[in-house]
Formats: C-alpha cells, sequence, structure tokens
C-alpha cells in the first residue's frame, strides 16, 4: 500500500510539473524576470523571479503550459526601466509593458509538440534566446534548434523608436509602441494579412528588426519562419 501511494505521489508530481525552464542571466546586471501564462494557464513562479548576473535557475511547469518570458531591466524594488508589469517583482498574470523582447512557448500544441519563437512584436530591450534541452527534432532549419534574436538594438535603434531614461537608451520600441495607428499596430482595416503588410507602411520597421534577427518576429503578421518545433523535457533561455 505505501509503494502505490508513493507512485500516486510521483505520477501527480510529474503530472504538475512534466518540464522544466532553466533560466540564464548574461547581461552583467540583475534582472528581474517576467513570467506570464497564456489565458487559462497560471504564471509560473508568481509571475517573477529574480536573476544576478550569471546566475542559473529552473522553474518548472505543466506538461501543456503555454506563456511568455522576458527580461525587466533597471529595477527599484517596486519599478523597473522596461518590462514592467505593476508594482515589485511578482507579475501575476501581467504581461511587460513595451518595449520588451520575449521568449514565447507553447507546450503540446497541435500535432502534440512545442512551439516556441523569439518575439520582437512588442520592441525589443535584452537579446534574448530559447534553445531546447534533450530534443529530438527531424533536422530541418526550425526544428529543435536555438531561437535567438543576439543583436544589441539600444545601440542603433532609430531615434523615433528609442526609448530613454535619464538619456539613455533602454529599450527600442515597436513602430505600434511608439505611432499607435492601426495600419502599424495591425488593427482596425488592417487585421488581417493581406491588408496588414509591412512593405506598404509608411516605413518599413519591422525590416529593421529583421534584417538583424532574421529569426524572430518582427510584427504581428511576420511571415512563418520564426516558429520553431521540438519536443524536449526542458528549454534554456538565456537573457543577454
Amino acid at each position: 500500500m505505501a509503494m502505490i501511494k508513493l507512485l500516486l505521489v510521483c505520477g501527480i508530481f510529474y503530472t504538475a510539473y512534466g518540464r522544466e525552464f532553466q533560466l540564464l542571466n548574461n547581461y552583467g546586471q540583475q534582472l528581474w524576470i517576467g513570467i506570464q501564462g497564456n489565458a487559462g494557464k497560471g504564471p509560473l513562479e508568481g509571475g517573477g523571479v529574480v536573476l544576478n548576473p550569471g546566475e542559473r535557475l529552473s522553474t518548472h511547469s505543466a506538461d501543456d503550459w503555454a506563456g511568455r518570458f522576458w527580461a525587466r531591466t533597471g529595477c527599484n524594488g517596486n519599478n523597473c526601466e522596461t518590462g514592467d508589469c505593476g508594482k515589485g517583482l511578482k507579475c501575476g498574470g501581467n504581461g511587460g509593458a513595451p518595449p520588451v523582447s520575449l521568449a514565447e512557448i507553447t507546450l503540446k500544441g497541435w500535432g502534440g509538440i512545442d512551439y516556441y519563437d523569439i518575439s520582437n512584436v512588442d520592441g525589443t530591450n535584452i537579446p534574448i534566446s530559447m534553445e531546447p534541452l534533450g530534443g529530438q527534432g527531424d533536422g530541418g532549419q526550425y526544428s529543435c534548434k536555438k531561437s535567438q534574436c543576439a543583436h544589441n538594438f539600444n545601440d542603433d535603434c532609430p531615434n523615433e523608436l528609442r526609448k530613454e531614461v535619464n538619456g539613455r537608451t533602454v529599450g527600442c520600441k515597436s513602430a505600434c509602441t511608439a505611432f499607435d495607428t492601426d495600419e502599424y499596430c495591425c488593427r482596425g482595416a488592417h487585421d488581417r494579412p493581406e491588408t496588414c503588410k509591412s512593405t506598404d507602411w509608411p516605413q518599413n520597421y519591422p525590416k529593421f528588426f529583421k534584417d538583424r534577427c532574421p529569426d524572430a518576429y518582427s510584427y504581428a503578421y511576420d511571415d512563418h519562419k520564426s516558429t520553431f518545433t521540438c519536443t524536449a523535457p526542458a528549454y534554456l533561455i538565456t537573457f543577454g
């Protein structure tokens, strides 16, 4: 009977904590990591953890979790210069205020496989990557490979997209965040792929991001060459 109880406990533990996410800070300064679950999926770690320079920590999720991770920079105890989600460390269910670089994942999505990507749709604040650990793919370009945006856009962001704090550039906004028009935000009459093409915009800002990070999403209707697939027991997300 004791053995049966132990097996039941182990089964429950595995179901609730079926996947691992390793978070690594290569940025050189303390980061507050924000974590938001998709609809119906709770935020891991209450939505936030502290990650010191060089630190690597793990968090676990259910086998079918879906959500996003991002770095909050310049945090002072209540608020952050980028990626803020309200007061304090724990974001709860809140997302990060743009501009912010996102690592997004859906575990056991269509076909029972994992889908993951790096997104600059909300702009970008620091380099970021997501990499499967122990996954087995089909050898394709987007199968079980590292998805990343290694470029630091704070160095060459167009002036009209810069987010500055005390004269320092801390983030590079998307056109939607900077100008808030239906065209740039792909909404209203521009809410379909056919009517929201960055090549038709007054200024093709997504091209600026895509040229520097070709494997990352640059706007809402970016092409499919930014989604990676895998099935892996763990994923490494590196900030910086």
